[in-house]
């Protein structure tokens, strides 16, 4: 018997993970596209207008794109998994193969291997690819939501744009390039409008590099104003011109890249071993507090110390004061020609040390900040990986139940689901930061409250449960309002 079931486990096999693949394919690529165009649309005002060229902005949504996969991978698993399990259910397969003894738990087996290849991956690549893709998505979009909007006359306004220089263009023909009634504010020399530029019609030019812009300019007066030596009073000067090309650097509209080195340092760019790295550093370094803080302020603790007897116990040496006694105060003990001396001394000496104590607190908190933000992202590179594993738990069992495919009722529950893993997911991280919860309780809070249902879900798609059926839910209300009508008939 063993014998005869073996082919036909084989090609089972063969059969779950072809079918798998296919909606896995396709439910990851447009999770990944969908994901992509939010990012666009929420940062789309920031970058229109600046002149940015095509490629800039594929190149900024790839990778984008990339920094988005674990995310894509796990809505993609859960969706595929639904509707994987919903087609055989659909088309009676699973009946058929439940039928020949094959238990769910067994058909599944296949493709949860193959999901927790999936998942080494997605740890890999997000514990190596995302990190890079981290540092050049981000330095970009830094530099794009920095530069200056594009170069860009409008008919009847002043444009500002070009530092030192205010233009405003009376008429602009269609073609974009003839303009005029042309007014040029020159102030560069930064004593106001000393020179002005004036032109009945012109052309715009830009040089073959697109680093200038040329105002080829005609039938115009240049105006330009001249202190005179010795004199209070303005010289100035008109010409006239038939012709005359006024060259603007465009320089500064151009991109200027930011050296990614600076970003390097950012928790997004490391992997698990620099975490781990930066994390036991800052283990450390609170294991030296004490000592560092006991070092500060032992120089102003001057009573007792015997290292500094030229500070508080030097004022008093040779002096006979009077023996400290249980109901005396210190200050007793201090002659009266030394106490305002005293007392300067040592309230200069506690603000000192509390100056210390202030400084060594704020950068525990912003070390305690960072500590947690690492610990944070360690836990995000495990928890995104598992996460593939556990949305496939939830997704198989639940198309089994469904027993619906298509993008119909599988895409409105695994959608669903993910939200609220996501929404568990951002929580759990939100209370982590906040220091509510322990950085490993908030980051694997997701996993810890839905794993309990897969198991729950996979029983009942054992047991063959009618919960999502349809017949099951009128089944149910027929019987509950068969037993109110009995009952009206008895009384």
């Amino acid at each position: 018997m063993k014998i005869l079931h073996l082919p036909l486990i084989k090609k089972l096999d063969i059969l779950i993970i072809k079918s798998f693949i296919g909606p896995f394919i396709v439910t990851f690529f447009v999770t990944l596209f969908v994901l992509v165009m939010q990012f666009f649309w929420l940062y789309m005002d920031e970058l229109l207008g600046k002149g940015l060229g095509v490629w800039m902005i594929l190149q900024l949504l790839f990778y984008m794109s990339t920094t988005l996969v674990p995310l894509a991978l796990s809505l993609g698993i859960v969706l595929a998994s639904i509707m994987t399990f919903g087609n055989l259910g659909e088309s009676f397969e699973l009946v058929a193969i439940k039928s020949a003894g094959i238990s769910l738990l067994r058909f599944m087996r296949p493709l949860f291997f193959f999901i927790v290849f999936i998942s080494g991956l997605a740890f890999v690549f997000s514990n190596n690819v995302i990190p890079y893709a981290n540092l050049r998505a981000l330095s970009l979009l830094y530099d794009l939501r920095n530069s200056k909007p594009a170069f860009n006359i409008k008919a009847g306004q002043f444009n500002k744009d070009i530092e030192n220089f205010s233009i405003r263009v009376g008429e602009k023909d269609k073609d974009g390039r003839t303009i005029r009634n042309v007014i040029i504010y020159d102030h560069t020399s930064g004593v106001g409008n000393d020179k002005v530029i004036i032109a009945k019609e012109g052309e715009m030019l830009s040089s073959p590099d697109k680093q200038f812009m040329i105002f080829r300019l005609k039938e115009g007066w240049r105006y330009e104003e001249y202190a005179k030596d010795g004199s209070d009073k303005n010289e100035q000067v008109r010409m006239y011109f038939k012709q005359w090309d006024k060259v603007f650097d465009l320089s500064s509209f151009k991109l200027q890249r930011t050296n990614q080195d600076l970003f390097k340092n950012a928790y997004q760019m490391m992997n698990v071993r620099q975490l781990k790295y930066e994390i036991d550093s800052m283990n450390r370094y609170y294991d030296k507090v004490p000592e560092r803080v006991y070092n500060y302020i032992s120089p102003y603790i001057t009573i007792a110390n015997d290292e500094h007897k030229d500070t508080l116990p030097g004022l008093v040496a040779g002096v006979n004061a009077k023996p400290l006694l249980y109901d005396s105060t210190f200050l007793n003990t201090i002659p009266d020609t030394l106490r305002m001396r005293v007392l300067q001394q040592a309230s200069s000496q506690a603000r000192s040390s509390k100056n210390l104590v202030e400084v060594t607190v704020a950068d525990l908190v912003l070390r305690d900040m960072n500590f947690t933000t690492y610990n944070i992202e360690l836990n995000r590179k495990f928890t995104l990986s598992f996460a593939c594993i556990l949305l496939f738990l939830i997704g198989a069992p639940l198309g089994a139940i469904i027993r619906k495919g298509g993008l119909g009722m599988p895409l409105v529950v695994a959608i669903g689901f993910f939200v609220v893993f996501h929404i568990m997911s951002i929580t759990g991280e939100k209370l982590a930061r906040t220091g509510a919860v322990d950085v490993w309780a908030g980051m694997w809070m997701a996993t810890g409250m839905l794993l309990p249902m897969a198991f729950i879900l996979i029983r009942q798609a054992r047991n063959d449960s009618q919960i999502f059926s349809k017949e099951w839910y009128i089944r149910i209300w027929n019987m509950i309002a068969g037993i109110f009508k009995k009952n009206k008939t008895v009384e």
